[in-house]
């Protein structure tokens, strides 16, 4: 394990950021963080929108408070723990999208975003950064850090402590993420209605939950909304997969899932249902599915600066519900209806849990232990067990080569990936 960094500042003012798409519990983080340094008399600023103005700054166009930035003071904090939405707003801005290397770091022109966000928050005289985000971020607040470190001897340093957020819990170095249990409770509330709809009518719902990298949301909200099937990223392996194919162009190999056999599984359970009198039901897919489709349904799809595609655009609970049916009346010659759902947005600001407030309000304290009490820098807060807070450094969590995080996956075979077969209806593999 590498060697925690620390730094010898006495913080007296700190800057709080929250980056990418929204999180339950969000204000919970945010203001136990920033009421943590308001009761040691510290000056918290919430700097708004992320990255976005920060990434823009020039010393001839100074922060504006109340437009860049706010500060925090106890009658901002009333009754925020348990509020929704983003109190300092976020964006997706990625000022070291450009960095991929250490090596990158020497070029002015590449790192001159990060650079201007240094610059930025130097202007406001903070001692430190608390940097709230997804892999995006920590990459980031990694970047960030080792900006500074290649500084001259005598420059202005503060210390970065970063806050790991997600409602996918594809995260390393975190059992489970804040928000994700009411993502979870809120998609399942929905799966609940619809598995009633569909009996109702004697019908299917192919439900498409958030999840790019990983199954973790499609999993949860399937097992607590008691849907018939669920599958995800991790379960195109085996049978369900066919070979890795090679992009000529590229050279890079990618994972292509045996499209015939996973409808095959799905209307295999749709037949086992009417066998024991239960001619409907739900089925939960993860959005990252689609990037294991066959090259033929990826043609012409645009794909962003990390090079995955644009999911929205293929629409997939559309396109697998298609495919359901039609092979549904090839094998009996009869037709049930299919209908494809895409859900995820209206879990990211649903009002928190108590369970993501706890463990929010636990990572924001945890900023404050780790600066103040720990005097640590370059490192994630973490919880595990009893809500017992550990120090993660970046160097743990990302590629020191290629600068990159790790996804943490749905372990194959693990119980909680078990969990769901066992609740599901039986299907022989």
């Amino acid at each position: 394990m590498p060697e925690l960094a620390h730094h010898n500042l006495d913080i007296k003012r700190v800057a709080i950021l929250f980056a990418g798409g929204p999180a339950p519990a969000a204000n919970a983080v945010i203001s136990t963080a920033a009421f943590s340094f308001l009761e040691e008399g510290a000056q918290v600023f919430g700097i708004k929108h992320g990255y976005s103005r920060l990434a823009e700054y020039t010393a001839a166009g100074p922060l504006c408070e109340g437009e860049d930035y706010i500060r925090f003071s106890h009658d901002t904090l009333i009754n925020a723990r348990s509020s929704r939405g983003i109190m300092i707003g976020t964006a997706r801005t990625n000022p070291g999208k450009h960095v991929s290397s250490p090596e990158h770091l020497k070029d002015p022109e590449l790192v001159a975003p990060l650079r201007r966000v240094y610059e930025g928050l130097c202007s406001l005289e903070i001692d430190a950064l608390i940097s709230i985000g997804g892999d995006d971020t920590l990459k980031t607040a990694n970047k960030l850090k080792m900006f500074q470190d290649n500084l001259p001897g005598d420059a202005r340093r503060f210390p970065v402590v970063h806050l790991p957020k997600t409602i996918d819990n594809d995260y390393s170095g975190i059992d489970f993420t804040f928000g994700f249990f009411t993502a979870v409770e809120t998609l399942a509330e929905e799966i609940r209605n619809l598995n009633f709809d569909a009996a109702a009518g004697r019908a299917y719902f192919l439900c498409e939950a958030m999840g790019r990298s990983a199954g973790w949301l499609a999993y949860g909200a399937a097992i607590a909304g008691e849907a018939s099937m669920v599958l995800s990223v991790e379960d195109i392996t085996g049978a369900l997969a066919d070979e890795e194919v090679v992009n000529a162009e590229t050279g890079a190999t990618r994972k292509v899932m045996a499209l015939e056999r996973v409808i095959d599984r799905m209307v295999d359970m749709m037949l086992a249902r009417e066998r024991d009198g239960r001619p409907y039901g739900t089925i939960v897919i993860a959005e990252g599915m689609a990037e294991f489709l066959p090259a033929k349904y990826l043609e012409g799809v645009s794909r962003d600066d990390h090079g995955h595609i644009n999911i929205s655009s293929i629409n997939l609970s559309a396109l697998i519900s298609r495919l359901i049916g039609e092979r549904y009346t090839e094998r009996t010659g009869k037709y049930r209806k299919v209908n494809g759902l895409q859900m995820g947005y209206e879990a990211r600001c649903a009002p928190p849990q108590a369970y993501d407030v706890l463990l929010g309000s636990q990572l924001g304290v945890g900023a404050y232990r780790a600066l103040v009490e720990e005097k640590l820098n370059g490192v994630m807060v973490s919880v595990a067990g009893q809500f017992d807070l550990h120090f993660v450094p970046f160097d743990d969590l990302v590629d020191p080569q290629t600068l990159v995080t790790k996804v943490r996956f749905i372990e194959q075979n693990s119980d909680f990936h078990r969990l769901a077969r066992f609740l599901e209806t039986c299907v022989d593999n």
